[in-house]
């Protein structure tokens, strides 16, 4: 098969990898528009089963990622300044930039044509293949371009959002919430290295407003998020990577795939970061698709089949997603809680955790919360 794949993000990065490792016979090339060490953004997360998938799918490329790995087992909630942790909750961490070096070394190694800083204008003109990947990100232009085929659905939320650095290392998932007069922030915040943690800034619009971050520089906007967590962030600055105001883009598509055409990861579909699953997502969709070409389907059966097993594992992601997401929408309606009922509504907020699945995590968590339920009847 010939096979270009537009965007050398995780997900066209790893299918490429996998299509050219089970044939090398395959011609696959990978277009990028930026330079090989660039990113956006700072560390991503995975969860175990994620990992599992990794290693059976590429040993070598798992072994290295998880050499690179910073991992934990506790969410930890700072609520009027009190901090309640959570355990049982295994992920794992690594520098965005880091786990793309590894995937496009891999990538090399098996004989994949990297191409980088080239700007694929005309998408139409890379269809002289058997098989197109639209992997370019939540704003795809194989998406856009043959958006009538895949009918995407898009929901602009409204969040505003921001992702910094810090040099500060929290060991852990740290959901921290602070009210200032201005309003509700909450900081999504984990350790993906030795020296580096990401920090993600959120709050509602009503707040971004009033805090006057329509006026503000980028830097006036960093100083003053600064102040809001300075007692979180102990003295470090917030360390910006063309980091910007955004909007999270809910993204869904009616279809996944047309003719030699598909869609992957972000391009294909989104979940809000509060459940940390983007990449993960994304390495998924490229072991499923690459999967369903492994059992000798021909192109039209190998897409149809991908959008038929994957579509479902999706949606229950996404459903998972959006109730955290208007959880944290409408996180100025929780914040009157004490630490203890606080962290239990964030914990359950997606229900994909329930009480009882909780206290098989965390049983000193949960009795906690329900003692401290009893003293307030």
């Amino acid at each position: 098969m010939k096979i270009n794949v537009i965007g050398a993000g995780p997900a066209g990065l790893y299918f490429a990898l996998l299509m050219k490792k089970s044939d090398a016979s395959h011609e696959v090339a990978v277009y990028e528009r930026n330079a090989k060490d660039s990113t956006f953004g700072w560390g991503v997360v995975f969860s175990d089963k994620t990992l599992s998938y990794l290693r059976d799918s590429d040993e070598p490329s798992h072994d290295e990622i998880t050499r690179a790995f910073t991992n934990w087992d506790n969410v930890d909630v700072v609520h009027r300044g009190e901090r309640i942790t959570i355990r049982g909750n295994k992920f794992s961490g690594i520098a965005r930039i880091k786990l793309l070096h590894i995937l496009q070394d891999r990538c090399r190694q098996l004989g994949v044509d990297l191409r980088f800083e080239t700007n694929v204008a005309g998408v139409d003109a890379l269809r002289d293949c058997d098989l197109l990947v639209g992997a370019d990100g939540v704003n795809s232009g194989a998406r856009e371009r043959y958006r009538d085929r895949f009918e995407p659905d898009l929901s602009v939320r409204s969040n505003k959002y921001v992702w910094f650095g810090t040099r500060r290392l929290f060991h852990g998932l740290t959901l921290t919430f602070r009210e200032t007069g201005d309003g509700v922030f909450a900081a999504h915040s984990y350790k993906f290295d030795s020296l580096t943690s990401t920090f993600i800034v959120e709050c509602d619009p009503a707040t971004w407003g009033a805090a006057g971050f329509a006026s503000k520089s980028d830097e006036e906007a960093r100083s003053y998020l600064a102040g809001v967590f300075a007692s979180d962030l102990g003295g470090h600055e917030l360390l910006s990577n063309n980091s910007k105001w955004i909007n999270f883009l809910l993204v869904r598509n009616a279809r996944w795939s047309f003719e030699n055409v598909v869609l992957l990861g972000d391009a294909l579909h989104t979940a809000h970061f509060s459940i940390g699953s983007g990449t993960k997502l994304a390495l998924e969709d490229s072991i499923a698709l690459h999967k369903c070409f492994g059992r000798g389907r021909d192109m039209r059966a190998a897409l149809a089949e991908f959008e038929r097993e994957r579509k479902p594992v999706i949606e229950e992601y996404q459903r998972a997603a959006y109730e955290s997401l208007v959880w944290f929408e409408n996180m100025r309606d929780y914040v009157h809680l004490a630490p203890l009922p606080f962290a239990y509504s964030l914990m359950t907020r997606s229900k994909r955790i329930t009480h009882e699945s909780l206290r098989r995590r965390d049983p000193a968590f949960v009795a906690a919360y329900e003692a401290a339920k009893e003293t307030m009847k």
